[in-house]
């Protein structure tokens, strides 16, 4: 509903959750849905308009007027040539923008950036035009739709937020998580799917510096397939334990409860409720 109501209004979609939920996966598919291209700007600490917006070659622009330094070219006849498009490096907003066709912008991890950034971005995603001094005012001919995610590893305005549709995903239950293996393993043993998901499930109750998402659920289901394993065991798991656990402390915890956790995940059975 969250994605239908955001293309028909032609709003952003604020979307955030743990790591690992596929908030990042919901724009990959809107892009295959929709038959266009995917832009994605990954956001940091001290990301500023240079990288986001657009950066002028240099090292072109240089070797070029070291080419044409003999013939009788006028200053402005020099800046016109080298302030071109030739010579400009459009970074993901500016490439959202002067896309031929309406494309789907992700601005992933936007919690990431400074409040200064942020601020600039609310200028952009209410005007849709970005000034280049060198060149003038360049506007969208096809707006974005855009995808924003956030881990909330800070909170955002209340200016960006009241610009966006909102949407928050949470850790999958048992039946929905079991039904995105295997859709997503394909030829996964039902039985070891089913451990599988139980078995995170488990995890997630523990108080864990980083508790596991979807995405580990997938990369330790493909790899407990790759070494053709039908069902867990205490052995494979300890061995496979750095799949889904990337934290030291996470790992001792989990290796001092693992026998009960499988005790657990082998004796209880939720596919006889599904």
């Amino acid at each position: 509903m969250s994605v239908f109501l955001s293309l028909q209004l032609n709003k952003p979609l604020l979307i955030e959750g743990p790591a690992g939920v596929g908030k990042t996966e919901i724009a990959k598919v809107m892009a295959r849905v929709l038959q266009t291209d995917l832009i994605r700007l990954q956001c940091y600490e001290g990301l500023d308009a240079t990288h986001a917006l657009y950066e002028w070659n240099y090292q072109r622009q240089l070797l070029h007027l070291k080419m044409v330094e003999q013939e009788k070219l006028s200053v402005d006849e020099k800046e016109k040539t080298i302030f071109s498009n030739n010579f400009l490096m459009k970074r993901p907003l500016l490439q959202a923008i002067t896309h031929n066709r309406q494309p789907v912008l992700l601005i992933d991890e936007v919690d990431r950036s400074d409040e200064e950034f942020e601020s600039f971005l609310l200028e952009v995603l209410s005007d849709w035009q970005i000034t280049i001094p060198e060149i003038g005012t360049i506007s969208a001919t096809h707006i974005p739709q855009v995808i924003l995610t956030s881990n909330r590893t800070r909170e955002l305005s209340e200016a960006l937020r009241r610009r966006c549709l909102y949407l928050y995903i949470d850790y999958p239950d048992f039946e929905k998580e079991w039904q995105i293996v295997r859709e997503k393993v394909p030829g996964i043993d039902t039985r070891l799917a089913e451990q599988i998901c139980y078995f995170m499930a488990q995890l997630r109750q523990l108080k864990l510096e980083k508790t596991p998402g979807i995405a580990e659920t997938l990369d330790w289901a493909m790899a407990l397939c790759a070494l053709h394993i039908d069902h867990l065991e205490k052995t494979i798991v300890e061995q496979t334990l750095g799949v889904v656990l990337k934290d030291w402390h996470d790992t001792r915890q989990v290796q001092i409860s693992l026998s009960e956790l499988l005790d657990k995940t082998g004796v209880y059975s939720k596919l006889d409720n599904l």
